[in-house]
């Protein structure tokens, strides 16, 4: 039986990819590459260039391997690209799930984990968030993989279709080998955005607005490294493989780091004096988002392996040192 990555060749889909693989899983990928990279995939695993959105397609690989769970990261995940293009997010995020779980549902596939966002907040009533606090998305994002959560709940309903929803905030490093890492293009993500200006790939970090309800008035996330993230998603899997029911998990750190001390930890961890200057907001953002993960790790017995930003950006920029353009293929 193996495990369907969605997603695969993409930055935290590549990372869970190699980790299933380290404990002896078989696994197929299926990815479009429009984000991914052909350079993350691990040549292990059996990958189809695919787009979730194609029944057809989709289903083929449903008929040609023995699947027994899925774990979906094909998703878009930016901001502000949500905010301008609302509809594009709905098509590739939302539909996408729709035609998902018809062909699991068509395939009797009935265990899914769903990398969801802790953008189906939006401006969280309580700090830090739990799981039973209000989703309401401040951007189509958020409200994308909210719909998509929801979907699946409803296919639990209808079909047996048993799902657990991974809500979390920052992800950022990198395997510890370099060999593979984040890599966007263009990049939107604050670490390796930090880091190219520390590679002395832009002259400067820009930090989008000083004005957010915080204590030194730079918005605060809470950053999870990315083996840390897809361990979790294997206990997930674990979850349901013991026939639990369906459930959501926070996860993250539990502890806020302001963009301001984010580049100030860069500095330490890399060694360079990074120059930032301050930018205007960009639209979406909310003040503070920081996870309370007490139930993934009283559940899922999740234990982060890095609690501390630094190490987390120390691996990152080892990946950075040693691929300075990322993957040699990108799209």
């Amino acid at each position: 039986m193996s495990v369907l990555v969605l997603g695969g060749a993409g930055y935290i889909g590549s990372h869970m990819v190699r980790r299933l693989l380290d404990q002896g899983q078989d696994v197929v990928v299926v990815d479009n590459l429009v984000k991914g990279h052909r350079g993350a995939l691990a040549p292990e695993a059996k990958f189809y260039e695919v787009d979730i959105r194609d029944k057809e397609a989709l289903s083929a690989v449903f008929e040609k391997e023995n699947i027994e769970s899925v774990v979906h990261f094909a998703a878009f995940s930016i901001v502000p690209e949500s905010v301008a293009e609302p509809l594009m997010y709905f098509d590739n995020n939302t539909a996408g799930m729709v035609t998902l779980l018809e062909v699991m549902k068509e395939h009797d596939v009935k265990k899914i984990v769903f990398s969801s966002t802790a953008a189906t907040y939006g401006n969280p009533v309580n700090i830090p968030i739990k799981e039973t606090d209000p989703q309401n998305p401040i951007n189509p994002y958020g409200e994308s993989k909210l719909m998509m959560e929801k979907m699946m709940a409803w296919a639990d309903s209808a079909y047996g279709i048993k799902w657990v929803a991974l809500r979390y905030f920052n992800v950022a490093g990198a395997l510890e080998d370099g060999s593979i890492g984040e890599d966007h293009g263009p990049e939107t993500h604050l670490v390796p955005i930090i880091l190219q200006a520390a590679a002395g790939q832009r002259d400067y970090i820009e930090m989008f607005g000083d004005d957010y309800n915080t204590p030194d008035g730079f918005n605060v996330r809470d950053y999870v490294h990315v083996v840390d993230l897809a361990d979790a998603h294997i206990l997930a899997l674990d979850y349901l493989g013991q026939g639990k029911d369906s459930a959501q998990f926070n996860l993250g750190s539990a502890t806020g780091f302001s963009v301001k001390e984010m580049v100030e930890a860069a500095r330490e961890a890399t060694g360079v004096n990074i120059e930032a200057k301050v930018g205007p907001r960009r639209a979406g953002d909310p003040d503070i988002l920081v996870a309370d993960s007490t139930k993934a790790r009283e559940v899922l017995g999740w234990q982060p392996k890095y609690d501390n930003v630094q190490d987390i950006i120390k691996t990152a920029w080892n990946w950075k040192e040693l691929h300075p353009n990322g993957y040699d293929d990108r799209k």
